[in-house]
């Protein structure tokens, strides 16, 4: 059975993950612990590991019922830096260090779906809280060089303001109602392909979006520049 991921809602937009084989299950941003200890019983699931994608307080609010519930073990963000993966039943759940929202956010890379936290949204990406935009950029790139049938489940659901959003930047861009067609609340879940034709912090190297930032008198010189220009909107 190849790594599995499901998502949890809790708090106001919040999204949680279990990835799990067919016996054994790590808990990210576990905010919603009773729910996902249910699904994990119900299939039979140990959850071995907690663990989160970066420190703010929304994304670690579950941990401590998690762990006393479960007894596993937590694995926190400081203990994966260097780490290349996590077993889960003899399959690799990938980490990668993103720095930019955070110096201590990652991203976890199950088959082919990307759990981004807070660092890339479905429709846009998170602040730059660190104050490294230098590192953020890298952190984007390595996310995007990943096949464009790859899905991204974030940290939040942000769909309808992020979209509403890149039409004001964008209004031509024919594929944003298409994005809002295919978005399901209940499920919420892009893949790369749909974020390079909608999301304007990934789209830094369009025609549309240089010529944004050069009537707002923003550098355009190099693909960085473009990167910091864009996220001055």
């Amino acid at each position: 059975m190849s790594l599995q991921v499901k998502q949890f809602f809790y708090s106001r937009d919040n999204l949680g993950y279990l990835v799990h084989g067919d016996r054994h299950a790590v808990a990210i941003d576990p905010g919603a612990p009773g729910p996902m200890i249910s699904f994990a019983r119900e299939r039979n699931l140990t959850i071995d590991l907690v663990t989160n994608t970066h420190t703010h307080h929304d994304h670690v609010s579950g941990n401590v019922e998690m762990l006393k519930s479960t007894g596993a073990k937590f694995l926190p963000c400081n203990d994966l830096m260097g780490r290349e993966s996590i077993d889960i039943d003899g399959k690799p759940l990938f980490v990668f260090h993103t720095p930019g929202h955070t110096a201590d956010s990652f991203t976890f890379k199950a088959g082919p779906s990307l759990i981004t936290g807070d660092t890339l949204f479905n429709g846009t990406v998170g602040n730059c809280f660190s104050g490294d935009l230098e590192s953020f950029f890298t952190s984007i790139k390595l996310l995007t060089d990943f096949p464009g049938e790859t899905l991204v489940y974030a940290g939040h659901d942000y769909v309808r303001d992020s979209m509403a959003f890149a039409r004001s930047l964008d209004p031509e861009n024919p594929h944003i109602d298409l994005f809002l067609e295919a978005y399901d609340p209940a499920k919420v879940v892009s893949t790369l392909n749909d974020e390079m034709r909608v999301n304007p912090y990934l789209r830094f190297n369009t025609p549309a979006l240089i010529s944004l930032m050069e009537k707002n008198d923003l550098p355009v010189g190099s693909e960085y520049d473009r990167w910091c220009s864009i996220m001055k909107f």
